[in-house]
């Protein structure tokens, strides 16, 4: 039986790498850096969970030119630099995916819990989602799940884990919405069945363990498709779908 609904946040709740990506930048230019990740660089770096880690991967394989000094001290602070870029962006808005509000609404109503679960650190999930859902966003959830709470980031399954513990649920009562392979794998890791939502950064990546995959939520005048296992009907993801998901093991 479903009792939660865990939801990735980047990629699932909105498209929101983009900006991201832009902030990066521009934390670059105001420490003078000549750094500039284009999307093909950005799309690989996203393999890597979390911006600190994010950057110290980058510094430690492809950065040109290499920083002096320590590249972990270098990494904190030119994200500390790259979140108050994107808290000032997103507090204008961010639009949320299709579907997402609308399901969240109806899982509300129906006594099913909300759980967040994120890599990014806490200040920018609190202005993603706050940008998203509007001021009171993060009261919907029951648990809010972000990288900085964990001894491993996504694809390592601690995430889902603390969730699930949070929750007070098995795994067996969840499922997840996840937008790319990291999260997938992080959510398998934990035995929480997914159904994807591909996003921009992640349409071409393998989601053959998710129980569905579909285009988007979908909502009544902008139905989603689906790209592999059950069709919703009508092509709008809700409860009663996911929970016959949840309910009918694996599926091809």
């Amino acid at each position: 039986m479903l009792r939660a609904l865990i939801l990735d946040m980047d990629g699932t709740l909105c498209e929101s790498e983009e900006v991201h990506r832009r902030a990066f930048n521009g934390a670059f230019a105001r420490v003078g850096l000549t750094w500039d990740w284009d999307r093909d660089l950005y799309g690989r770096l996203l393999l890597v969970k979390g911006g600190v880690d994010r950057l110290k991967h980058y510094m430690e394989t492809e950065a040109d030119p290499k920083p002096a000094g320590d590249f972990g001290s270098l990494a904190r602070e030119l994200h500390a630099r790259k979140t108050e870029i994107f808290k000032e962006w997103v507090a204008a808005g961010v639009p949320p995916r299709p579907g997402i509000v609308r399901l969240m609404a109806e899982a509300r109503d129906k006594g099913i819990r909300l759980g967040l679960v994120t890599s990014a650190s806490v200040p920018t999930a609190t202005a993603l989602v706050r940008g998203t859902l509007g001021p009171e966003g993060l009261d919907a959830f029951a648990a809010v799940c972000t990288g900085d709470k964990v001894a491993h980031n996504k694809p390592a399954p601690d995430l889902y884990k603390l969730a699930l513990e949070e929750l007070g649920l098995p795994p067996e009562a969840c499922i997840a919405i996840e937008d790319d392979r990291a999260g997938l794998a992080s959510a398998d890791g934990a035995g929480v069945a997914v159904v994807a939502t591909p996003s921009g950064y992640s349409a071409s990546e393998d989601f053959s363990s998710a129980r569905a995959v579909v285009t988007h939520l979908g909502e009544p005048g902008d139905p989603c498709t689906a790209l592999r296992g059950p069709a919703p009907p009508g092509g709008v993801v809700d409860v009663a779908w996911l929970s016959q998901v949840l309910s009918g093991g694996a599926l091809v």
